[in-house]
């Protein structure tokens, strides 16, 4: 029979792993919680997974990642609707910022062809002498103007929301990009697709 004195210690007990547990269940909340401008998903709403990518534009293993995993990535786990997806900014320089920006000013229904763009041509905007200029003429192909390039990098609102989403990203644990919450399980690095199939495979019940 419990007595008064186990009880007292079993209710310590779960107080303590609740008090343990609130911060990393906050943590999961801010982590689903989309920044002022929204998130932009690829998949099915219903997908058994959920994958947020933390990137840099200027991050050459982020770079790395959308060309040799992420075709793969989408093909098998996102056009199927097994894997609910979104690209979140978390900019490393100026530069990065500036890119997320714009593609944030080009429209949210443009933001998934806009960061596809800029990290299959970031060596052609990225590492040059001029990179202002080399992104500048980078983005008129996505219908910037010289006059519209500009307005957008002096908006306040867009340059204020990147960097909420920025800085909510280093509280949930982000400190290098890539990084991936998969299911709110935290993954760094440019992963493979054959990292992702080994991931993926159990949370999908393969």
């Amino acid at each position: 029979m419990t007595n008064r004195r186990q009880l007292l210690t079993a209710t310590a007990g779960l107080a303590a792993a609740a008090m343990l547990g609130a911060p990393a269940a906050r943590a999961q909340a801010d982590l689903l919680t989309p920044g002022p401008l929204g998130d932009v998903w690829l998949g099915s709403p219903d997908a058994k997974v959920t994958i947020i990518e933390y990137a840099s534009l200027t991050c050459g293993h982020c770079a790395t990642f959308h060309k040799d995993t992420w075709p793969a990535l989408k093909a098998k786990y996102i056009d199927t609707g097994k894997v609910r997806f979104t690209l979140r900014e978390f900019p490393l320089d100026p530069l990065a910022t500036a890119g997320f920006m714009l593609a944030r000013c080009n429209g949210n229904d443009k933001y998934v062809a806009m960061t596809d763009l800029l990290f299959a041509q970031q060596k052609v905007w990225a590492f040059t002498d001029k990179p202002v200029d080399a992104l500048s003429t980078m983005v008129k192909q996505a219908g910037f103007t010289q006059d519209s390039f500009e307005a957008c990098l002096k908006r306040q609102d867009i340059y204020d929301a990147v960097t909420v989403v920025k800085d909510r990203g280093a509280k949930a644990g982000v400190d290098s990009t890539p990084t991936f919450f998969i299911n709110g399980q935290k993954r760094s690095g440019a992963l493979s697709i054959a990292e992702f199939d080994k991931i993926l495979t159990p949370l999908l019940g393969g």
